[in-house]
């Protein structure tokens, strides 16, 4: 792998870690703003779920494992 291809793996998976805590940042202030707020420990829980998601994109990026795969070929889904 070049140093190109890691370098935009590491963006991806910054990317993809900032959208997740933005994400369950705004789901704090919309469920605080209603009164009903989110425990603390329920909040280190979900960082501590973003931050697993992050290494197994980094143990993928290193290893060159195929992550989920979202969008698979056209031609699985075609039946003959």
């Amino acid at each position: 792998m070049s140093l190109s291809g890691i370098l935009l793996g590491l963006i991806n998976i910054a990317i993809v870690v900032v959208i997740l805590v933005l994400i369950g940042a705004i789901v704090v202030w919309v469920m605080s703003m209603l009164g009903w707020p989110i425990p603390w420990n329920v909040q280190r829980l979900y960082l501590a779920v973003v931050a697993l998601i992050a290494l197994f994109m980094l143990v993928a990026l290193i290893l060159g494992i195929p992550s989920i795969r979202v969008i698979s070929q056209a031609s699985m889904m075609v039946t003959a």
